[in-house]
């Protein structure tokens, strides 16, 4: 990994962290009702591990492309930024506030820029458009997942 990329992946997973840590699910998200295909808790910090990875590569690339580019590149930066800011305030939303509502709207505008990140990109940088699937994949799970707990509780 070069270091311009280090210097993209390593804050994004180092904030993904101490977001995560600063809202560490307690009583009040034991006690929720929880559909059948939640998770172990144990899973989460993995998984977000490595999609934090993936997203800091995608934003590098998408970085070196607008530097290096006119092309759309520039309002990749802005999508790649969005996305990162929602899915950084989903935590806070959701157990933060322990507010599953709020914590919908947010992952719903999430899994919207995502999507729209991926079709901006497929045409200028197919790698960064695949990296960011399995991303579109988790996020489209946890949405449901959120939903059914607001639903159930």
């Amino acid at each position: 990994m070069s270091l311009k990329a280090a210097l993209f992946v390593i804050p994004v997973v180092l904030a993904g962290w101490v977001i995560g840590w600063l809202n560490i699910p307690g009583p009040w998200y034991e006690s929720l009702a929880k559909p059948a295909f939640n998770p172990p808790n144990w899973l989460f910090g993995p998984v977000w591990t490595v999609l934090y990875v993936i997203i800091g590569l995608v934003g590098w690339r998408v970085y070196e492309r607008a530097a290096d580019s006119g092309s759309g590149a520039p309002s990749l930066c802005a999508l790649w930024g969005l996305q990162l800011l929602l899915n950084y305030a989903w935590s806070p939303a959701f157990f933060g506030l322990e507010n599953p509502g709020l914590a919908l709207v947010v992952i719903a505008l999430l899994l919207a820029t995502i999507i729209v990140f991926i079709l901006r990109a497929l045409p200028q940088d197919k790698l960064s458009a695949g990296l960011f699937i399995p991303y579109l994949a988790w996020v489209s799970f946890a949405t449901l997942l959120n939903f059914e707990i607001w639903r159930l509780n």
